[in-house]
């Protein structure tokens, strides 16, 4: 079976996925929302919106109403590839929030999350 490309896959789906990883490391969702909006600009209504839109996870990024300019702060490797070296835009925004839940749920700090 061939493997789905990320950007093609649901966003309801994805994100579901973050938020349990989150809540299984005792975090909560309205925290995932929380970096999720610092990162994409997205208010948490818009993503509980978005969630049940059928709209693909790469349109999410693409349609995200401001990127956080401090996004290339955040670096370090996920799934095995350093974040700050992905050139393609879509996929390093992608790759920052899976670092961002990460950080999350291995317990940081929400200022040291958003990178205060």
């Amino acid at each position: 079976m061939p493997r789905m490309d990320i950007t093609q896959m649901p966003f309801e789906k994805l994100y579901s996925l973050l938020v349990n990883k989150a809540v299984k490391k005792g975090r909560t969702r309205e925290e995932v929302d929380q970096v999720t909006t610092w990162l994409t600009g997205y208010s948490p209504d818009d993503i509980a919106r978005i969630e049940h839109s059928g709209i693909s996870y790469g349109e999410f990024f693409q349609n995200a109403p401001t990127m956080n300019p401090a996004y290339v702060l955040i670096t370090g490797k996920i799934c095995g590839v350093r974040v700050e070296e992905i050139q393609d835009p879509i996929m390093r925004h992608i790759r920052c929030l899976d670092k961002l839940v990460d950080e999350l749920a291995r317990g940081k700090s929400m200022d040291q999350i958003l990178r205060k």
